[in-house]
């Protein structure tokens, strides 16, 4: 499967952004997706999960109460909605799939990744 990230850019913080996540190859429902992060000079860590179905969503601390993930398998495609943004969370944002059934906070746990979308938070 093929993911293709967008939606990041440069916002003040309290603003908001929504990145996308368009997947291609396969069928898009029968795998779990989920959002990553990566900072200049730290790894890469989770942010948010979504089951297939979308009936189980699972978020980092860091980002409860402010991001929400959601998916739309009619459009193979993947959300995150993120407001009162901080600048700690400026980062490249990785979208990622697996076909396991259980959504994983590891990078190991998804087989494909998108390209990353920048997200610049400034204070």
């Amino acid at each position: 499967v093929q993911l293709q990230a967008s939606g990041g850019g440069l916002v003040q913080a309290g603003g908001s952004l929504r990145l996308s996540c368009v997947a291609s190859g396969r069928t898009f429902s029968m795998y779990i997706m989920g959002w990553f992060r990566q900072a200049p000079g730290k790894e890469r860590e989770f942010v948010a999960g979504i089951s297939w179905s979308a009936g189980k969503t699972y978020y980092a601390d860091s980002v409860k109460g402010r991001f929400s993930i959601s998916r739309d398998n009619a459009k193979n495609t993947v959300y995150l909605q993120m407001n009162s943004l901080l600048p700690e969370d400026t980062a490249v944002y990785y979208c990622a799939s697996d076909t396991s059934p259980l959504v994983s906070a590891r990078v190991v746990g998804y087989d494909y990744w998108g390209r990353g979308t920048l997200v610049t938070v400034s204070s």
